[in-house]
């Protein structure tokens, strides 16, 4: 038969283990929301730079020594 020591030694095993995993699932969900944002704004700067610096041949103007 187990003894009460070892049922109240496996139950502090268990809350720690909880803790972890409440600690970990609290930082995998933190980092979710910063690569959502990364993301978001690796997009939108790409879009910037799509638009804003490569133009068709026939947008572009031609130097001033022409």
């Amino acid at each position: 038969m187990i003894d009460a020591e070892k049922i109240i030694e496996l139950e502090r095993y268990v809350a720690d283990l909880e803790k972890q995993l409440d600690d970990l699932n609290g930082e995998v969900v933190r980092l979710a929301k910063v690569t959502a944002k990364l993301e978001r704004e690796y997009h939108d700067l790409k879009d910037s730079v799509n638009t804003s610096i490569v133009k068709p041949l026939s947008e572009e103007t031609p130097p001033p020594h022409y």
